[in-house]
């Protein structure tokens, strides 16, 4: 259905001419501004869109490739025609959208969210708009911050048009300045009225000649060229620094001999950063007789950007930074960058004899001599606490306390410095909290700038980063308490391995303790009613809420990755066949391949030499391979599985042509939690997949390789060991017959991780050609397989690697589909207490190892419709 049309059209298409902002270039205020609102609404898609007579274009955009659509198609231009906001849950379900080609093609679009957007306060030109392409529902509070957003956004069109006028103006101005220089005294008091004009606006403006002879610039260029000699000044050529006056001439230079207009990024100059647009500068008769500049203090917007990075990093990175005992020093020396001081310190609150004592983390070097500089190396070593409570650390780190001043010489709880101690001027000390208690805290000093309460608050989302990163650092020294523990343990084989086993429990679990506070406080913060959270501080809690949810997935995946290197690994090496395991893998992804729309190949057919290799765990390794060149392939995307033989071995080829590896990624490829940028890319993982392939290749004496090209795609090769020729290939499908049934009455899962267990199983279901049975190594790799393609029974042992049964099963039933699907625990755990727990917990039947064959077909016959009332048919 097209959009109405507004019976003010007319004028409002003149109201938006008026702006000036149609077809003009990107603007970092809006591109920020629309990140913020995907960002904040965590939609794939944001627009700033302004409606013309027959197509819209989006000023500012986040997830799109193109720059406008036609009008006709546009579901902004039914906002603007209703002059109110517009929402459509799920476009596939209504009349005015269902057949829209941007429905039904390209991108899909099923949630619409737009609200317009009146910059003159009557005449609606377009719309903040957010798109998902998938349906979803729009609260009232939702509708009430994206009017928000769209102010910010009718204040930034106006500001543009502003700016446009402006410059239009100063353009006009500067011209007039040029042709009127000759004109002598008659012309002085329009020359005054330019100078003014000029010197009236905060931004530099500039005018030079084909020579670099400055014609004009008003007072706050000229500010930026202080300490020019007055007589290059009278001359009308000042000289910058080197490093700018190169950068400035090269690009003035380009815009003389093309005539087009561009914008620089300056370096930085009199401590301060600008974006310059420059423009030509014409004469009456067109020609380009020099350039008009105009130069904008991007100095705050870049510090803000900086502080993002540095919270983004911290939290995100901290492992690494731990790693390296390189956290305080960089978030230290953040701090001093972020509010240009000359000293700073990060430190932690512990207690001494009952009394708090702040251990220091990183500090500023303030020695003066030999005693002052062994003293630093103390405190830096966390050989020396500070205790006094009375002193300007004291009433921070002891009392919670923000200290602020300017005037440090006649602060109250000053206590005087030592002789040769650099002096101090002003300072800023802030406590980190934990629940209403301190923790810790940092402090600044020699600050260029004045320090007040908009910096304190201005650094809160800091101050609320270190208190995270101080409860994930007390997390991580107990954890090196129990390496340190394990460690001692090792002199006796069994109490190792029972300390290995303790230590990997416990951390599991002391590890979600605190999680589970961050991430419920955050929830708290996120939907509180009573004191709803700013925009801005929105945006910070959600960064935490991610943080905690990526960390909780490390923790679950890094038992798995523990145990491998641990060599807590037990393998069941045979001959097999390569083609009966990649038939396995490949016939266990099709559904999730199907679900990502990509064509997986098995290629993988004739003669081959037998491997020595464990079943299980070569099938996990095709697995892990063949699932990521799935999820990270393109839709319409294709995935092979090839193999060839080699002479002293038998190489197979995981072949994709999806997003390829950058060169740079692929030394790190292998490196545990290492997803090389993927972590922003929405693909959930957690960079541990390919640690766990490449340990379990090389305990089976096995190597893989990698080749790839970013945006083409990637191959993984891996050798495996040639068996012995007097080795009997162990063939399962030979061993099952060619006379199984054409029609499967029922489909088992068995979720197992033991081989002798998997193996047992199979010769179990053999005899039974009507029950098709898959087995699957550990329960993050069946569940998937399980929500894809519900099978009629689940077996499932409960003491799995990773996850465990009982959380796999509680998995299951949050799924609708899957809260009737019969789910069999199949345990060693043969205790009373255990049976009670097991059913309590939701379990349909409960078995124990080792099996009785009677009874446990007559519990799947139990269980399965098709055998219902009849166990003789196993």
């Amino acid at each position: 259905m097209k959009p109405p049309v507004p019976e003010n059209d007319t004028a409002r298409l003149a109201a938006l001419e008026a702006l000036g902002v149609m077809d003009s270039a990107r603007d970092a205020g809006f591109d920020q501004l629309v990140e913020l609102a995907q960002e904040f609404f965590e939609v794939p898609i944001a627009l700033v869109s302004l409606v013309a007579e027959d197509r819209q274009w989006f000023k500012a955009f986040v997830g799109l490739e193109v720059r406008e659509t036609s009008r006709e198609v546009s579901f902004c231009a039914h906002a603007v025609a209703a002059l109110q906001p517009l929402v459509v849950p799920d476009a596939r379900e209504d009349v005015r959208f269902k057949d829209n080609p941007l429905v039904t093609g390209e991108p899909g679009i099923r949630f619409y969210a737009g609200h317009p957007l009146f910059p003159d306060g009557e005449h609606a030109v377009g719309t903040l708009c957010l798109i998902d392409t998938h349906p979803r529902e729009f609260s009232a509070r939702d509708r009430r911050l994206l009017g928000r957003l769209a102010g910010q956004v009718e204040a930034l069109l106006r500001k543009h048009q502003l700016r446009m006028q402006q410059e239009a103006q100063q353009r006009e101005l500067v011209t007039l300045n040029l042709r009127l220089s000759e004109a002598g005294d008659r012309l002085a008091k329009e020359r005054q009225l330019l100078r003014s004009v000029l010197d009236g606006s905060r931004d530099p403006i500039y005018a030079r000649s084909r020579s670099g002879r400055y014609l004009a610039a008003n007072t706050a260029c000229l500010s930026l060229l202080e300490g020019t000699s007055g007589r290059a000044m009278e001359e009308g050529t000042p000289q910058l620094p080197a490093e700018v006056q190169a950068r400035l001439d090269a690009a003035e230079a380009e815009v003389i001999a093309s005539g087009v207009a561009q914008q620089i990024s300056l370096p930085p100059l009199r401590g301060r950063r600008h974006e310059l647009q420059l423009g030509p500068l014409r004469d009456e008769e067109g020609e380009i007789g020099g350039v008009v500049g105009v130069a904008r203090d991007t100095t705050e917007a870049l510090r803000q950007a900086s502080l993002i990075r540095v919270l983004h990093r911290g939290v995100t990175d901290y492992q690494a930074l731990m790693s390296g005992h390189q956290l305080w020093d960089f978030l230290m020396e953040a701090l001093r960058e972020l509010t240009d001081s000359e000293y700073a310190l990060i430190g932690e609150v512990n207690e001494d004899a009952g009394q708090p004592a702040l251990k220091i983390h990183a500090i500023t070097d303030l020695s003066w001599n030999e005693e002052s500089r062994l003293l630093m190396e103390r405190l830096r070593n966390g050989d020396m606490t500070l205790s006094n409570p009375r002193s300007l650390l004291g009433r921070v780190f002891a009392h919670g306390e923000v200290v602020m001043t300017d005037n440090l010489a006649e602060h109250p709880h000053r206590g005087g410095l030592p002789p040769g101690h650099p002096p101090l001027h002003n300072y800023l000390g802030v406590p980190i909290f934990d629940d209403q208690r301190p923790i810790g805290m940092f402090a600044i000093a020699n600050g260029r700038r004045r320090y007040d309460q908009a910096l304190l608050e201005w650094l809160e989302p800091f101050t609320a980063t270190c208190a995270l990163l101080i409860n994930l650092y007390r997390q991580m020294a107990e954890r090196e308490g129990y390496i340190e523990a394990l460690s001692t343990a090792r002199d006796s084989a069994d109490r190792a391995n029972r300390a290995k086993s303790e230590f990997l429990s416990s951390m599991s679990h002391e590890l979600r303790t605190p999680l589970n506070a961050i991430l419920g406080f955050a929830q708290l913060l996120e939907g509180g009613k009573r004191h709803p959270l700013e925009a801005r501080q929105q945006r910070q809690v959600a960064q935490i809420a991610r943080s905690g949810q990526h960390l909780l997935e490390l923790i679950n995946q890094t038992l798995d990755l523990a145990r491998v290197e641990a060599g807590q690994l037990s393998l069941s090496m045979e001959a097999l066949s390569l083609v009966e395991v990649a038939d396995d893998a490949t016939h266990a992804l099709e559904a999730t391949a199907k679900a990502h729309d990509i064509a997986l190949h098995q290629q993988i057919h004739g003669p081959l030499p037998a491997v020595y290799a464990d079943y299980t765990r070569l099938k996990q390794v095709l697995l892990n391979l063949l699932s990521n060149a799935i999820k990270y392939n393109r839709p319409g995307g294709r995935v092979c599985l090839e193999a060839a033989a080699e002479e002293e071995c038998l190489r197979f080829t995981v072949r994709d042509n999806g997003q390829g590896i950058r060169d740079e990624g692929l030394a790190l490829l292998f490196q545990p939690f290492q997803r090389l940028g993927a972590e922003r890319s929405g693909i959930e993982g957690t960079g541990i997949g390919l640690a766990i392939t490449r340990q379990l290749l090389e305990a089976m004496h096995a190597t893989i390789e990698v080749e790839s090209v970013e945006g083409q795609g990637s191959a993984f090769h891996c050798r495996l060991m040639l068996a012995d020729v007097d080795q009997r290939v162990v063939n399962r499908a030979e061993k099952k017959g060619a006379g199984a049934p054409e029609e499967v009455a029922a489909r088992i899962v068995y979720i197992e991780d033991n081989p002798a267990n998997q193996r047992l199983m199979e010769d179990i279901f053999e005899e039974w050609q009507a029950c098709q049975l898959q087995i699957y190594p550990s329960a993050e790799l069946a569940l998937p397989h399980i929500e894809a393609e519900p099978p009629d029974l689940v077996l499932m042992d409960l003491n799995l690697s990773g996850m465990n049964g009982y959380h796999a099963l509680e998995r299951l039933r949050q799924l609708p589909l899957m809260r009737a699907l019969p789910v069999i625990a199949l345990s060693a755990n043969a205790m009373p207490a255990d049976i009670k727990r097991g059913l309590a917990a939701g379990f349909d039947d409960y078995l124990t190892k080792p099996l009785e064959l009677a009874s446990f077909f007559a519990t799947l016959s139990r269980h399965l419709s098709s055998f219902e009332g009849n166990p003789d048919a196993f």
